[in-house]
């Protein structure tokens, strides 16, 4: 059975851990060779040897989303070790459970960096070398919490929310390059970055009594999402929602 990404190269951000990791381990399954990125390098690298045992191709760069320097390194050591760059998952992103009066500026600030500024340099950094390629594949991680609102969650609706609209607009101006550009949309995810507050039952269940299927996903449900996108199977598909939430949108 034909692998669903072969010959393809993805540059995936955050993927040291949680769902970033998910989406380097199952692309690279299914044939892709994959640029790893992260601040977390330790983590990245283990990500980059577990790839490599199980016959993958893949190499750890270093990248905080919101340094431009870094993001042209990296776009080019990927396609120095690979040739090309096909497909670009933003998914590195921080939470911020705070309503708008109690979040410091500061707060603000950081959280619209990495969850937008850093999709932002990521599409425009990339998309040089996806036109020379002929074509490409961007999957931008937004939230449900890009979708409808929420108690306390200021700053990371704002940032969800530009991320969705920004896809669009992306889609609008390169699909006549062959680029698809497509949005995400996670429901409470399992994740290093969500078991603090899912350690809290009271916070749990405000969270998940929305949920239809009534728990949270594992990383790699969502991992399969993004690889739908990225593979041919989804060429009619651009500036599309893709929405993984156990139901907690349809109600």
């Amino acid at each position: 059975m034909a692998q669903r990404l072969e010959n393809k190269v993805a540059l995936i951000t955050g993927a040291a851990m949680g769902m970033g990791r998910q989406h380097a381990l199952h692309m690279a399954r299914e044939g892709a060779a994959v640029v790893v990125s992260d601040v977390a390098d330790d983590a990245g690298r283990e990500v980059v040897e577990e790839i490599g045992q199980s016959g993958g191709r893949a190499i750890y760069c270093h990248l905080d989303v919101v340094d431009e320097a870094q993001w042209g390194q990296v776009i080019d050591a990927g396609r120095q070790a690979f040739g090309r760059i096909d497909i670009l998952v933003n998914n590195a992103g921080v939470l911020l459970f705070k309503a708008i009066q109690d979040t410091e500026t500061v707060e603000w600030e950081r959280v619209l960096d990495i969850n937008l500024k850093g999709v932002f340099l990521g599409c425009k950094l990339i998309l040089p070398a996806m036109r020379e390629a002929g074509g490409g594949a961007i999957i931008n991680v937004s939230s449900i919490y890009g979708l409808v609102g929420a108690p306390g969650a200021a700053a990371y609706q704002a940032s969800k929310g530009a991320v969705r609209l920004l896809t669009k607009s992306t889609a609008v101006d390169y699909a006549p390059f062959g680029i698809r550009v497509n949005s995400v949309h996670p429901g409470v995810i399992d994740t290093p970055m969500t078991r603090e507050v899912l350690a809290d039952e009271q916070m749990q269940q405000q969270i998940l009594q929305g949920t239809l299927l009534g728990r949270p996903a594992q990383p790699e449900e969502v991992a399969r999402a993004v690889v739908f996108l990225a593979s041919d199977e989804a060429s009619y598909m651009t500036g599309s929602e893709l929405v993984v939430d156990g139901g907690y949108t349809t109600v």
